[in-house]
C-alpha cells in the first residue's frame, strides 16, 4: 500500500512541476551549450575542402602522366585512392579526430562513404566475416546507395520525359 502511494506522490509532484522542470532544464542546456563559429567553420570547411580538391587534381594529372592514362580512368584511380586513404585513416582512429579539426570538409560523398563502410565493419568484425562484417557492413551505408540509385533513376525518367531520348 505504502508503494502505491509513494507512486502517487511523485506522479502529482512530477506533473505539477512538469513545465517549470523542462524550462529550467532548457535554460541550463541553452547556458552550457557551446557556442559554434559558423563563419569560421565554413572557411576552414572551403579552404580544406579546396586543398583536398586540389590534391585530387593533382593526383588526376599525375596518374595520367605516370600511367598514360586517359583522364576518365585517371579518375577512377583518383577515387579508389581517396577511399582507401579514407578507409586507412578511418582504421587508424584519425579520420574522426580530423573531421572535428576540419568540420565538414573530409566529409565528401566519397571519403565518407569509405568512412561509413570501414566504421561498420571495424565494428562488427569480432561477430566473424559473415555474420558480422558481411551482415552489417552496408548498415550505414545501403541507405545512401539504395537513395542514390531511385534519385538516379526517378532523375533519369525526368530528364527522357523532358528532353527526349
Amino acid at each position: 500500500m505504502f508503494c502505491f502511494l509513494y507512486i502517487f506522490i511523485n506522479i502529482i509532484n512530477t506533473n505539477s512541476g512538469d513545465i517549470m522542470n523542462k524550462k529550467k532544464y532548457k535554460e541550463i542546456v541553452d547556458l552550457n551549450t557551446p557556442k559554434e563559429n559558423s563563419v569560421k567553420n565554413a572557411l576552414i570547411a572551403f579552404l580544406v575542402g579546396g586543398i583536398l580538391g586540389s590534391l585530387s587534381e593533382l593526383l588526376l594529372r599525375c596518374y595520367s602522366i605516370w600511367f598514360d592514362l586517359p583522364r576518365k580512368e585517371s579518375g577512377v584511380l583518383v577515387i579508389l585512392t581517396l577511399i582507401a586513404i579514407a578507409s586507412i585513416l578511418t582504421a587508424l582512429g584519425l579520420f574522426d579526430v580530423l573531421v572535428t579539426k576540419v568540420k565538414a570538409a573530409l566529409i565528401i560523398p566519397i571519403t565518407g562513404f569509405a568512412h561509413s563502410m570501414t566504421s561498420a565493419a571495424l565494428e562488427y568484425k569480432n561477430e566473424g566475416l559473415v555474420l558480422g562484417i558481411g551482415a552489417n557492413i552496408f548498415k550505414l551505408a545501403g541507405t545512401v546507395i539504395l537513395f542514390g540509385v531511385v534519385s538516379v533513376y526517378i532523375f533519369g525518367l525526368v530528364r527522357l520525359l523532358i528532353m527526349g531520348g
